[in-house]
């Protein structure tokens, strides 16, 4: 399969190992100094691009991207508040195709069934009251996580009494994500039941960026075969 790389930080480089591990060829890589190079004829040879950049930049990134006709996988967050009707429509009823998740890891997308699976138990537990933590390196930038979120919303899909999800907050009927930024934490994301008896705790701690470069690899090698709006829920049945 041919890739296309958007983005050439840490997870670019690790994504292109992985790639080029499992026998795939590398024909485009775009950072911030080449962005003319959507127009090559090397860019337009990719099967899929796999994009990890800035939440600022990606929406424009997809668009440069379907221009030459190829499709998107993408793990940035940050610009589904402000282009994801955009984005769903152009899926949907122009052709165009985006594979997004907030956390390609294998790991998190099992733990992610399970904070669903948990939450559906614990609807009918009124006495436990829900909470998340995320923790990251000092680099990221936004906050809370698009993991956490994701996370958050699995579990407002399930739970009555959460109405929705908000950081700093007190309010009962919300469900409060605390974020952490400290070093170079790949990642850990905590979700807590806590009654006066106990508590309940699922955790997932990423050792590396290892699980989500590996992740977007095969997101990709499931994207050449379809089209639309993807998920890992697309990709993963459980």
């Amino acid at each position: 399969m041919k890739i296309a790389l958007i983005g050439y930080g840490k997870m670019g480089k690790m994504i292109e190992q992985i790639a080029l591990s499992r026998g795939h060829q590398i024909v485009s890589i775009i950072d911030i100094d080449n962005q003319q190079d959507f127009e090559s004829e090397a860019f337009k040879s990719a099967d899929v691009a796999i994009e990890f950049t800035a939440p600022q930049a990606a929406y424009s990134n997809y668009l440069k991207a379907w221009a030459a006709g190829v499709k998107v996988v993408s793990g940035s967050t940050g610009w589904m508040k402000e282009h994801g009707d955009e984005v769903r429509r152009m899926c949907s009823e122009e052709g165009k195709t985006l594979f997004w998740a907030s956390n390609f890891s294998i790991g998190v997308a099992i733990f992610s069934a399970v904070n669903k699976y948990l939450a559906k138990i614990m609807n009918q537990f009124p006495q436990y009251d829900v909470e998340m933590e995320e923790t990251h390196h000092v680099h990221k930038l936004d906050h809370p996580s698009g993991t956490a979120i994701t996370l958050a919303e699995g579990i407002l899909e399930n739970i009555d009494r959460k109405e929705a999800w908000a950081e700093d907050t007190t309010d009962p009927k919300l469900l409060r994500i605390d974020h952490i930024r400290r070093g170079e934490v790949a990642g850990i994301h905590t979700v807590r039941y806590d009654s006066e008896a106990d508590i309940i705790t699922i955790t997932h701690d990423a050792h590396s960026r290892q699980g989500f470069a590996l992740g977007a690899v095969l997101a990709a090698e499931y994207t050449k075969e379809h089209q639309g709006l993807l998920t890992i829920s697309d990709m993963f049945k459980f």
